[in-house]
């Protein structure tokens, strides 16, 4: 028996364009530093447990921030022109990894898949320096988040979002702010349904699997100012939740003491246009696979098709 671990099975070749390494990307990011390199366009506050829809023009930055603390949220992204297309987790995980940050790009459902947004930057796993308190309580620089001591790793795909469904299906009561409601609630004023909404990004979120195959969660890293962001590929609507789980310090399903409610804080966004031009010089939206094989359905001729009017 092959004791060889198994490849990832999706690779590609270099310049593929599946990884966003480039120098463009690489311009883009580092004006996150740089506040005279981005105009901001719109700024607002999710309040927690609560939810909110915005869209973010293509060629725009967009910023996730934590001001008050650990708190994970919820991320649909869609075609703002097109809602039939919108984030698909499963591809992106495949393609990249359960977890993502700088350099991995949220895909597309088919028949679409194309990169709706490219991520940028982020405080917690895209290696950029932030300070921590050491065991003197006193603050060092430490570098990104990496994997905890149980395997988990920040910025989840594995799960979704928590919804009033499962609630009652696991023994509790009627509560009408999970993130599937608040998403609900949230892209409404846009013309789309529960029906849209769709599995998430779970941004700040720390998750796993256990020896079992067992999907669990670990208490957010994030501290006031973590950021993660974004830059969009093509319009796109976004809509997060601030969830009702909190930071996920007391999540369960059995009551303790304080409940959820009390580890719940909000989340901001920011969306930014680049100052100068000249950065996106050469970008353009990315198309779809122009893949036009019908699947091996082929429309039968005039001549076999049993017609013989004229």
């Amino acid at each position: 028996m092959s004791t060889r671990r198994p490849p990832p099975a999706y690779t590609s070749p270099p310049g593929s364009g599946i990884h966003a390494m480039s120098q463009l990307y690489q311009s883009i990011s580092q004006t996150a530093s740089n506040p005279k390199a981005r105009l901001p366009k719109e700024s607002f506050t999710i309040r927690p447990c609560s939810g909110q829809a915005w869209v973010v023009p293509a060629g725009h930055i967009c910023r996730l921030t934590t001001p008050k603390g650990p708190q994970v949220g919820d991320l649909n992204i869609w075609n703002a022109n097109n809602p039939r297309e919108r984030l698909w987790a499963a591809r992106t995980r495949q393609i990249h990894a359960s977890h993502v940050s700088v350099g991995d790009r949220l895909w597309s459902n088919l028949p679409y898949l194309r990169p709706l947004v490219t991520i940028t930057g982020d405080s917690l796993g895209g290696g950029q320096l932030h300070d921590v308190l050491g065991p003197d309580g006193k603050r060092k620089p430490e570098v990104e988040f990496g994997t905890t001591q149980f395997g988990g790793r920040v910025h989840d795909l594995l799960g979704t979002r928590c919804d009033p469904y499962v609630n009652l299906l696991m023994g509790g009561e009627t509560f009408d702010f999970h993130c599937h409601s608040n998403l609900t609630r949230a892209v409404i004023p846009y013309g789309l349904t529960e029906l849209d909404v769709h599995d998430v990004l779970n941004v700040f979120q720390v998750t796993g699997l256990d020896e079992q195959g067992k999907y669990f969660m670990e208490t957010s890293p994030a501290k006031s100012g973590e950021y993660f962001e974004f830059f969009a590929e093509v319009d796109v609507l976004c809509a997060l939740s601030a969830c009702p789980g909190g930071d996920l310090s007391n999540w369960g399903w059995d009551d303790k003491e304080g409940g959820m409610g009390a580890t719940c804080r909000p989340l901001g966004v920011e969306v930014y246009q680049l100052a100068d031009p000249a950065v996106l010089e050469g970008w353009k939206s990315p198309e779809s696979p122009k893949y036009r094989g019908q699947h091996g359905m082929r429309m039968p001729s005039r001549e076999d098709d049993g017609y013989s009017g004229v």
